[in-house]
């Protein structure tokens, strides 16, 4: 019997991105996977919350932090499995099924999607090798690769701190290991990497989860990332 799964996406002014990451989310409607969907939103001032209510999202408001946000969505949550997204990933083809089968053959373990990037060249490809291979050695995937967890994994966890960035990589480091890596990949966008270049952004990014796996503020790294 199909496993129930609450999908949980934390957005702010995604209104761009939204409507393809929900696209692809319509073979796990046909599959009878999907239970519901969660849009936990951070006070958008643009037409996302209008998108998701017209997709028959449950729409849960506060204030803008990614952690407090997720903490929120899952608190709404039913379904015995949740899949926690980002607005701007896109699932590809036959994630539906590698997420059932990973289900029925899983025995529990939370799992995580191969990560791509929504671009061409060499550095896409790096970049996003070189965030497989930290998943998988380092059991640290991040938030753009999802994230699918048993409810009561999840409890007794502790769930999302609220916290504005690094969320993703403090739930992970709680969760029972060894984390699994389903055979579909989430497709994300390359925005920052095109726009900040991306060795910079690379480079930014590895060392925020140095200096915060040191015990930096999360709320200080943030303002810092967003610069």
């Amino acid at each position: 019997m199909p496993a129930e799964i609450s999908i949980i996406i934390p957005t702010l002014n995604a209104e761009d991105q939204l409507p393809a990451c929900l696209a692809t989310l319509m073979e796990g409607l046909s599959a009878g996977l999907i239970r519901e969907l969660i849009v936990t939103d951070g006070g958008s001032t643009d037409a996302t919350c209008r998108i998701a209510d017209a997709a028959g999202a449950n729409i849960t408001t506060g204030p803008a932090s990614r952690g407090g946000q997720l903490r929120r969505g899952v608190a709404q949550a039913r379904g015995r499995w949740l899949l926690v997204l980002h607005a701007d990933t896109q699932l590809e083809p036959g994630w539906a099924a590698a997420v059932a089968k990973h289900i029925a053959n899983g025995q529990g373990a939370s799992a995580y999607f191969r990560l791509a990037f929504r671009a061409r060249g060499l550095m896409p490809i790096w970049f996003a090798g070189w965030a497989n291979l930290r998943s998988y050695v380092f059991g640290l995937p991040y938030g753009d690769q999802g994230l699918l967890v048993l409810g009561s994994t999840y409890d007794r966890a502790g769930g999302y701190p609220d916290q504005p960035l690094m969320e993703d990589v403090a739930l992970v480091r709680a969760l029972q290991r060894p984390l699994t890596a389903l055979s579909a990949r989430a497709f994300t966008s390359a925005e920052r990497y095109r726009r900040v270049g991306w060795l910079r952004r690379g480079a930014a990014n590895l060392w925020t989860l140095v200096r915060y796996i040191a015990g930096a503020d999360p709320k200080t790294l943030a303002r810092q990332y967003q610069r």
